[in-house]
C-alpha cells in the first residue's frame, strides 16, 4: 500500500530505491535444557564461522571506505571470535549445564564483560569488554537466525531507514549504493544531516515513525529538497520523483559552471565561500565544489574513528594532508570538540544531566583531565602549520579567561617545538567559535584578543532559544531568522570589524539560501558550509546587490519582532522563484 510521509528536508537530492532497515532486531531467547549437547556445540561452531566470514567482509569494506586504521576495531572482534579460552568455556557450559548454545554464550560472555569492565586501572582491557559485547551480539544473531543490519555491507542501490544514524553509521555508508536515508528523529543540524550533505546523498529526517511503516525491500521514494517520502509509490509517483531528480541534476550542472568563478555579488563585492569538513578525505569534495577555504575542520572525527587517543604523529599526518590538499588556501581547524553527543569509548567522561551544557570541547581541553590530549593536538597542528595557511579555532568559549588559557598553552607548545628545532609557521591566526550567547554579548572584548570569529549558529541558536535542537517537541524554536539571532550575529560582526578582524560563520545557517541575503547585509566576511552548498550559494550571491541587502538587514534588525516578519520583509527584496 502506498503511504506518504513528510519530514525535515536535510540534504538535497532525489532517490527511489529499496529500503534497507538499519534497526536492531529482537535478540531475546529462552534458556532450554538439551540432551544432544554435541548438536548445540555444532550450532555454536556454525554461528562462530558465519560471524567470522561476516566480520572479514565488513573489515575489508571498512578498509576501502575508511582506511586501515579505522578498520582495526574489526581485527579486535575477529580475535575475540578466535579466543580458545572463551569458546572452550561456552562449550563446557553447554555440556555441564545441558543448556542451549544461546544461554551458554550469554552466560560466559556476560562474565567476561563484567570482568574486563571492572579493570579500572587497565583501559585496554576495558575496551575489550565492548568488543566482546559486540561479538556476542553477532554470534547470538546467527544462532537465532536473525540478520544484524550493517550499513557497510550494502551492495545494491538502497535507501537506509533508521531511528537515527550515529556518526560511525554514516561513516560506513557507501554513496555508490546508499542513495538516501530517512530517520525517525533529527533535523537539519544533526550530525547525520551534516554527513549526508558531505556524502552528497539525499536525507529526510524527523519523520517520527518511518521505521515502523517500512519493511526491508519496500520501494521508497525520497525527496531531500521538499522533505517528502513515499513508501511503495505508484508508477506515476516514481516518474514524478525521477523527473524531480533529473531537474535537480540539471540545476547542479549549471552551478558546476561556477566552480572556478569568483564569489562576488551583483555590485562586485567579494565574500569568501568556505567548506566544512570532518576528515582529510573530504578535501576532494571541497576542491571539486570550488570552495575558497576550509572554514571548519571538525577534528573530533579523528578521535571518534580511532580505538585510542590518536598520537601526535597520526594527527600531524591528517592535518598536513588537509593543508597540502588545499594548496595554500586558508584552513580553519577547530580543536577537539568532544562531549555533548560526541563520546569516546576510551575516554571516561562524567555522566551528566545535560551534557550539551556540561564538560565538553575547550572546557575539557584546558582542564587537568584533557590538558595532555590538548597539548598533543596543538603540537601536531603547529608542526603541520608549515604545510599551508593554518588557522586554529577554539570551540565552546564562554569567558575571555578561557581563551587566554588556551592561547597560553598554544604559545607554550610553540616555544617548546622551536626549542627542539622544529619548524613552525609564524603566521597562524587564532580565533574562537562564537556559539555561547555570553561570548556574543562580549564580542567587543574578545575582538581585542582574537584574530577572527566564526559563528557556530547550530549551538548559538539552541542556547539562545533554550531549546535542544534534537528535540522534536521544541524544533519550532530553531529559528535562524529570528531577530534575536540576527542581532547577536550583527553584534559579533560589528565587534570584529571595529578591531580590524574578520568574522565568519560555520553553522548550517551560512549555507541557508534564505539566510545568505541577510548575512550579506549584516556584513559577514566568510560563509562556511557543506561543500555541496558552495556552488548554489555562489550562484545566489551573483544575483544580490550589497546595498539593497544592507537595507534589508537593517530593517530586519530594527523593525521586525518575529521570524515570520523577517521572512515577509525579505520577499520585498528577493524573488526566490
Amino acid at each position: 500500500m502506498t503511504e506518504m510521509l513528510k519530514g525535515i528536508a536535510a540534504s538535497d537530492g532525489v532517490a527511489v530505491a529499496k529500503a534497507y532497515l538499519l534497526v536492531q532486531p529482537d535478540l531475546s531467547f529462552e534458556t532450554v535444557t538439551v540432551e544432544d549437547t554435541k548438536a548445540e556445540e555444532a550450532r555454536l561452531d556454525a554461528a562462530l564461522e558465519a560471524s567470522q566470514d561476516e566480520l572479514s567482509l565488513i573489515r575489508a569494506k571498512a578498509v576501502d571506505t575508511l582506511g586501515e586504521e579505522a578498520a582495526a576495531v574489526f581485527d579486535a572482534h575477529l580475535m575475540v571470535l578466535a579466543d580458545p579460552e572463551m569458546i572452550g568455556q561456552i562449550k563446557e557450559t553447554i555440556r555441564a549445564k545441558q543448556v542451549n548454545a544461546e544461554s551458554a554464550l550469554k552466560e560466559v560472555t556476560d562474565m567476561f564483560v563484567t570482568l574486563f569492565e571492572n579493570m579500572e586501572d587497565n583501559p585496554y582491557m576495558q575496551e575489550r569488554a565492548a568488543d566482546i559485547r559486540d561479538v556476542a551480539k553477532r554470534v547470538l544473531a546467527h544462532l537465532l537466525g536473525v540478520e544484524l543490519p550493517n550499513p557497510a555491507t550494502i551492495s545494491e542501490e538502497s535507501i537506509v531507514i533508521a531511528h537515527d544514524l550515529t556518526p560511525s553509521d554514516t561513516a560506513q555508508l557507501d554513496a555508490n549504493f546508499v542513495k538516501a536515508f530517512v530517520t525517525n528523529i533529527g533535523g537539519r543540524t544533526s550530525h547525520s544531516a551534516i554527513m549526508a550533505r558531505t556524502l552528497e546523498i539525499a536525507a529526510v529526517l524527523g519523520t517520527n515513525d518511518i521505521t515502523e511503516r517500512v519493511k526491508n525491500g519496500d520501494i521508497v521514494a525520497v525527496n531531500g529538497i521538499t522533505g517528502q517520502v513515499i513508501i511503495n509509490p505508484t508508477d506515476e509517483q516514481v516518474a514524478e520523483f525521477k523527473a524531480a531528480g533529473e531537474a535537480y541534476a540539471k540545476q547542479k550542472a549549471e552551478w558546476a559552471l561556477l566552480k572556478d568563478a569568483e564569489t562576488i555579488t551583483a555590485d562586485g563585492k567579494h565574500f569568501e565561500l568556505a567548506a566544512n569538513i570532518g576528515t582529510p578525505k573530504d578535501v576532494e569534495g571541497v576542491n571539486n565544489n570550488g570552495a575558497e577555504a576550509i572554514g571548519l575542520y571538525r577534528t573530533e572525527f579523528l578521535y571518534m574513528d580511532s580505538q585510542d587517543f590518536p598520537t601526535e604523529d597520526e594527527q600531524y599526518e591528517a592535518y598536513k594532508a588537509v593543508l597540502e590538499g588545499m594548496n595554500g588556501k586558508p584552513v580553519v581547524v577547530r580543536t577537539m570538540d568532544i562531549g555533548g553527543d560526541k563520546e569516546l569509548p576510551y575516554f571516561d567522561l562524567p555522566k551528566e544531566m545535560n551534557p550539551f551544557l556540561g564538560f565538553r570541547a575547550l572546557r575539557i581541553s584546558i582542564s587537568e583531565t584533557g590538558n595532555q590530549m590538548f597539548r598533543t593536538q596543538l603540537r601536531a597542528l603547529l608542526r603541520a602549520s608549515v604545510h599551508g595557511q593554518l588557522r586554529i579555532m577554539f570551540p565552546m568559549v564562554a569567558l575571555v579567561t578561557e581563551f587566554r588559557k588556551a592561547k597560553g598553552i598554544l604559545e607554550e607548545e610553540k616555544a617548546k617545538l622551536k626549542a627542539e628545532g622544529v619548524a613552525v609557521s609564524d603566521d597562524i591566526q587564532v580565533g574562537i567559535m562564537i556559539e555561547i550567547p555570553a561570548a556574543a554579548m562580549l564580542a567587543d572584548q574578545f575582538a581585542k584578543e582574537v584574530d577572527f570569529f566564526s559563528i557556530g549558529t547550530n549551538d548559538l541558536i539552541q542556547y539562545t532559544m533554550a531549546a535542544d535542537r534534537m528535540n522534536e517537541q521544541v524544533s519550532y524554536l530553531y529559528q535562524p531568522y529570528n531577530p534575536s539571532i540576527l542581532r547577536l550575529v550583527d553584534r559579533v560582526v560589528k565587534a570584529a570589524h571595529a578591531e580590524g578582524k574578520w568574522a565568519g560563520m560555520c553553522g548550517e545557517m551560512a549555507g541557508d539560501q534564505t539566510a545568505v541575503p541577510l548575512l550579506i547585509g549584516i556584513g559577514l566576511d566568510e560563509f562556511s558550509m557543506s561543500a555541496t552548498s558552495v556552488l548554489r550559494t555562489r550562484s545566489l550571491m551573483k544575483k544580490l546587490d550589497t546595498k539593497k541587502m544592507e537595507e534589508l538587514a537593517q530593517r530586519a534588525l530594527t523593525e521586525c519582532a518575529t521570524m515570520e516578519e523577517v521572512l515577509e520583509l525579505e520577499k520585498e527584496y528577493i524573488d526566490f522563484d
